[in-house]
């Protein structure tokens, strides 16, 4: 009974702690967005560069909404804050976490966590510096006859945002990949047998966030394939180099020798003699 309360007391206690990490995360992105908000539309000016630089001469963006001339650049100033403020935000999530797993698991966790951020930088950066340009570039120049290509900042936003979290999570594979062999819930063998269905996938995936370009659903289908297969190979090595305290350790010594069948019967018919030798006679007992 006495254990009752001090379960609740650790809960609650657990409760609290969350609450103010979260708090400290919430503030640390306030001030951060309100750093950053004098630059607002130079900010969406930036995000938009890529598809600015493809429109035709003397095209240009428009808002069709009433307010969106000053919510898009919000938003895109929010996310930003967001982002410079991730790795505070990812600190507050392991400290929270970190006591309660054991020693290899927090070894693991840790790299696994800062390279899951690292590749959805590098997947956003990707689809920016690389992908953003060919896309823009093909839709401008798909563009009919008589047509003025001036998309809507609102919806140039949502677009872009489907385009990074798509390529944010596909450069994710390989963590996927690693986690899911060294939680035991696939084998490296099953995973290189998958492989033709990984590759239509990939490219199935990339005709459904991309546009219906060849070049673009390359881009995204190509890296994830690559990083599936680079996901296997670090998965392999981390199999080989399994620290040993990970490893089952058996009860028995070394030179233990497991008994016949004929051994085990000689010993439970040696185990019966003795057990009948030892009851007293009845026939005595008059």
């Amino acid at each position: 009974m006495s254990d009752a309360p001090d379960k609740q007391e650790t809960f609650i206690s657990h409760l609290i702690e969350l609450r103010d990490r979260l708090l400290k995360t919430v503030a640390v992105v306030v001030v951060i967005f309100i750093g950053l908000f004098p630059w607002a539309n130079d900010l969406y000016t930036l995000l938009a560069q890529p598809l600015i630089s493809k429109l035709p001469q003397g095209s240009q963006m428009i808002a069709t909404a009433v307010a969106s001339t000053f919510f898009i650049p919000v938003k895109v100033t929010l996310m930003a804050a967001f982002l410079i403020a991730l790795p505070f935000v990812l600190y507050q999530m392991w400290a929270f976490i970190a006591p309660g797993l054991y020693r290899h698991e927090k070894k693991l966790a840790l790299p696994l966590l800062v390279a899951s951020v690292v590749l959805f930088f590098v997947g956003m950066s990707f689809a920016y510096f690389l992908v953003f340009p060919v896309v823009f570039g093909f839709l401008a120049g798909a563009t009919p006859e008589g047509v003025n290509f001036a998309p809507d900042i609102g919806a140039y936003l949502d677009f872009v945002m489907t385009l990074f979290i798509a390529f944010g999570i596909t450069f994710e594979v390989p963590v996927v990949v690693i986690l899911l062999v060294i939680s035991n819930m696939v084998t490296i063998e099953k995973l290189r047998e998958a492989r033709p269905y990984v590759i239509v996938g990939a490219f199935v995936i990339g005709a459904i966030f991309t546009p219906p370009d060849v070049i673009s659903q390359i881009m995204l289908a190509v890296p994830l394939w690559v990083l599936y297969e680079f996901g296997i190979l670090v998965a392999s090595f981390l199999r080989k180099v399994k620290p040993a305290e990970e490893q089952p350790q058996s009860s028995y010594p070394s030179d233990y020798t497991p008994m016949t069948d004929e051994q085990m019967e000689a010993e439970l018919d040696s185990i019966d003699d003795q057990i009948k030798s030892s009851k007293p006679d009845s026939s005595a007992q008059v």
